[in-house]
């Protein structure tokens, strides 16, 4: 258990604020037809940093492991962007974040009620739902805001918005805002919490499945693990690993010099803080599978694992042979781990190579519930091949973050870029000009076939520039 001295951890306090659900129908809480739905975020995940890939040797994950073997891994899943707060939009909505005018850091949020939120479907058949962790979707965070967890779907909250959240410190004590110390959020109040946010959150998750144990929940559990700052570990923690560890910044006039001795590839513990984190993480998952044993609910449970996006090398992560990393639309920046465990699934697939999305948890997870598919979505449900091993129809996704642009249809990647998304952070460098990669011989996106299939690029370019009319069209009809 935690060696950490974690607060005693205001566990009376999110009890009481865990609704009845009294007046919930028979129906609506029905057992038979209404399955718990657990959605665990990890985020700036390594593609290759789960150690049943066999990628990496340096990773164990004995308990993210467990999830792949007992479900099914899509090993061509993609986030919507290869950054935090557009891509949980998509995750939360299940529709592309562009149609609410949302393309990267800075953008209005996730604002518009037309584009319903899981939470909110799941809500309207009687779940209980709740977020522990992070959020962050961009300017409507605040507590007043459509973006704040409470205001879309979910009855109970505890975590933090924004980016970043300093894994050690939420104490008003704690004022660097470089660090992104400070308070925690409980329910819509600042609260002043000692403990480390992995095991803070694992915490509340299983205090979470407790007290809603009698009826169907919706958790929505999102890890700020491995988000930098990966060296705040327990001090117990480095000593067993004869770590020395890194001191935090304490100058914002030293902010970006500070970053750069952490950063890949300057620090020689920098790949062991990361690793320390990934430890702690895949714990707590173990712990919450536990949990849902012991309340005598993993049969009736489905769980979906994802990255936010792309695995962030410059915090360490290892992205296997993919190319790129965060912020960028390399392979690397939106290819994620996905993993979809539920008991009662019929399919013999174990591990699918289908180009899906993120987008689609949320239809996945609506007929799974027996909710209402809303109109607005663009993911699709993958429900047909996990119960029935039916193919997954041949998808065309797409990306926009203004700086670049990409298609990905069948084998075909077609990427332009127009400029650096982030040149102190990205590590890969990202050249100017038009690409097309043939991902079935070329994951690692190698060699620029442009030349060699101008019809091909002629197509997707074209299909690309529908998408973002399209995506135009809709945010400026919904006012964005």
């Amino acid at each position: 258990m935690c060696e950490f001295n974690a607060f005693k951890r205001l566990s009376f306090f999110i009890v009481a604020i865990v609704l009845s659900f009294d007046t919930y129908s028979a129906e609506k809480t029905s057992r038979a037809d209404k399955p718990n739905i657990i959605v665990i975020v990890v985020d700036d995940l390594g593609y290759a940093d789960m150690s049943h890939t066999g990628m990496a040797s340096d990773v164990s994950t004995p308990s993210i492991d467990a999830l792949a073997e007992e479900g099914t891994r899509f090993t061509n899943a993609y986030a919507t962007s290869p950054i935090c707060n557009t891509s949980r939009i998509a995750i939360m909505t299940g529709s592309y974040h562009q149609r609410q005018g949302a393309y990267w850091y800075g953008g209005p949020g996730l604002h518009d009620a037309k584009f319903t939120t899981i939470a909110e479907s799941l809500k309207d058949e009687g779940y209980a739902t709740g977020l522990v962790g992070k959020f962050h979707h961009g300017k409507t965070d605040g507590i007043n805001d459509r973006g704040f967890p409470l205001n879309h779907g979910f009855d109970l909250f505890y975590g933090f918005s924004g980016g970043t959240k300093h894994y050690l410190h939420h104490n008003d004590k704690y004022p660097d805002r470089m660090l992104h110390e400070g308070a925690m959020y409980v329910q819509k109040e600042k609260k002043n919490v000692e403990g480390f946010t992995t095991e803070l959150f694992g915490e509340q998750a299983r205090s979470f499945v407790r007290s809603n144990k009698d009826k169907p929940f919706y958790l929505h559990l999102s890890f700020n693990a491995v988000h930098n700052f990966v060296h705040q570990l327990p001090d117990s923690y480095l000593k067993d690993k004869g770590l020395k560890g890194f001191a935090d910044n304490d100058s914002k006039k030293t902010y970006w010099d500070w970053r750069k001795k952490i950063g890949y590839p300057a620090h020689p513990e920098g790949r062991d803080y990361y690793l320390g984190q990934l430890y702690f993480l895949d714990r707590e998952i173990g712990f919450l599978m536990k949990e849902l044993d012991k309340q005598n609910l993993a049969d009736n449970t489905a769980i979906f694992l994802i990255s936010d996006h792309g695995g962030s090398l410059v915090t360490y992560a290892n992205n296997g042979e993919l190319k790129g990393g965060k912020y960028t639309l390399f392979e690397g920046g939106n290819k994620i781990p996905l993993i979809v465990k539920y008991p009662k699934l019929s399919s013999s697939i174990k591990t699918s190579s289908a180009i899906v999305s993120t987008m689609d948890l949320y239809p996945t997870i609506a007929e799974l519930a027996n909710a209402k598919i809303p109109e607005h979505l663009d993911g699709k449900s993958l429900l047909p091949m996990l119960f029935a091993d039916k193919k997954i129809d041949d998808r065309t996704l797409y990306w926009d973050t203004k700086h670049q642009q990409a298609v990905r249809a069948g084998k075909w990647k077609y990427l332009l870029t127009h400029k650096t998304p982030n040149k102190r952070l990205q590590i890969t460098a990202t050249p100017k000009g038009e690409f097309l990669y043939n991902l079935a011989v070329d994951p690692g996106e190698m060699n620029n076939l442009t030349k060699q299939y101008p019809q091909v690029v002629t197509r997707l370019k074209k299909a690309l520039r529908s998408w973002q009319q399209e995506m135009k069209n809709t945010s400026e009809t919904d006012g964005s």
